[in-house]
């Protein structure tokens, strides 16, 4: 898929240097919710109980095996893979959201300047994003203005917005803008050629109906955002866009 994962995993039991159950069992920390399935034309029941019972192992199949049987286990254990992923991606998802609430609330009340304020609450949102860099700037008059707070992974330079063509645009149109580096040519690629950023996206806050400030959240890969991503993202936005504007920090 695009996070670069596996449904499924087939392996022998029988090989060179390992068992199967043993290289399956290496694949669950970078894979928890991989299916993976054995095939085994000898008697290593304990190994394969083990296994199975451990839950690195969703199913064994005896050599030789019945091509139609095992195209069958191979769409189940898709179907499967596909209903974990939802769900993990569902728990995920309300769980930064919830932390991203959290804060939303703690960070401004405890805040003692402007700029700290900012800082903090760039920091959250760029770690619970996993992004390279989060940006929070206050706007004035549709401009950037100097205030701002911002996060940068280890290692990742900071990225100034102004002159940044997607950033106007999200200010100007008072809406969400996205950049992703693979997809298909816009008006936005000239400014990226160099591939330092892969996707951007720039999220006005507005109030009275005007874009008061401005969320930067950039990864240095392509960073694939499914529409419940979006539609959280918009949420959390106009709750950040609502705790900004009752603050009276200097």
């Amino acid at each position: 898929n695009n996070n670069g994962d596996f449904a499924v995993i087939i392996s022998d039991q029988r090989m060179p240097e390992m068992k199967g159950t043993e290289f399956l069992s290496k694949t669950v920390p970078q894979f928890p919710n991989t299916i993976r399935i054995i095939l085994t034309g000898f008697t290593d029941v304990e190994d394969l109980v083990d296994a199975i019972n451990s839950g690195q192992v969703y199913k064994y199949i005896t050599k030789p095996w019945d091509p139609k049987e095992l195209k069958e286990v191979v769409s189940q254990a898709t179907k499967t893979y596909s209903l974990l992923r939802q769900r993990t991606d569902e728990l995920s998802r309300a769980q930064v959201q919830a932390s991203l609430l959290k804060a939303l609330v703690d960070i401004p009340c405890n805040a003692t300047t402007l700029g700290e304020c900012l800082k903090q609450l760039a920091v959250v949102f760029g770690e619970s994003l996993h992004a390279n860099q989060c940006r929070l700037q206050m706007v004035t008059d549709g401009t950037l203005f100097d205030d701002y707070g911002c996060y940068n992974a280890p290692g990742i330079p900071e990225q100034p917005l102004a002159g940044d063509p997607l950033v106007k645009d999200a200010i100007a149109t008072q809406s969400i803008k996205l950049f992703v580096h693979s997809s298909a040519r816009t008006d936005y690629s000239e400014y990226y050629l160099d591939g330092a950023i892969g996707t951007h996206l720039a999220i006005p806050l507005i109030s009275k109906e005007s874009p008061f400030a401005l969320l930067s959240l950039q990864w240095a890969k392509d960073f694939w955002l499914e529409s419940d991503d979006i539609s959280i993202l918009h949420l959390l936005s106009n709750q950040l866009a609502l705790s900004l504007a009752c603050l009276e920090l200097p």
